[in-house]
């Protein structure tokens, strides 16, 4: 038994449509296709990561996926159109989806909380200041200076010109991922 199958028997189809069913009308334009259908291409979509448009296809093709959405049998056509989930989702607004979110806790009780979550940072983009020369540079006399100052020891030359001059040659010097394509600057 696949784990579509397993899961679809173990959701409260019915308690379900009960929360969603305000969100309908009886007499406003053509009848709406059925709670079931739509809540289980929603849950269908988050689970394998698709998009609506897949979701409809896969839909199409696979009997675990039509068994999961409440088919009685196979059906060689599309379900809907991927436009009305997204009408669906439109429909049910965050009430919905909240509630749809709260039954599958429901099924895994205490087994969903994980004692630690390891997270991985490595691709997301840090601002994080390059050290090259200049900025070092600066950071030294600078440093320099203020140690200076507190011990009360009289300089005879603070390079404040030259500080003044290597920032303004840094406002304009490229990003390194530029200096590292080829550029160097001039």
């Amino acid at each position: 038994m696949t784990p579509l199958i397993m899961l679809a028997d173990e959701l409260d189809w019915l308690k379900l449509e009960l929360e969603l069913k305000p969100f309908y009308t009886l007499d406003n334009g053509r009848p709406a296709l059925p709670i079931r259908l739509m809540v289980g291409l929603l849950i269908l979509k988050q689970l394998e990561n698709l998009s609506d448009e897949q979701v409809v296809l896969r839909y199409k093709c696979n009997p675990c996926y039509q068994y999961f959405c409440g088919a009685p049998s196979f059906v060689s056509a599309f379900p809907c159109h991927p436009s009305d989930l997204s009408r669906f989702r439109k429909r049910i607004g965050a009430v919905g989806v909240e509630s749809i979110f709260s039954m599958s806790l429901e099924i895994h009780g205490d087994a969903i909380e994980e004692p630690v979550v390891n997270v991985d940072s490595t691709v997301q983009e840090k601002f994080i200041t390059y050290p090259i020369d200049e900025k070092l540079t600066i950071k030294i006399i600078n440093r320099l200076n203020k140690i200076a100052k507190i011990h009360g020891i009289q300089q005879r030359r603070t390079f404040v010109k030259e500080v003044k001059t290597l920032r303004l040659q840094l406002r304009f010097f490229p990003h390194v991922k530029k200096r590292l394509n080829g550029f160097v600057p001039s």
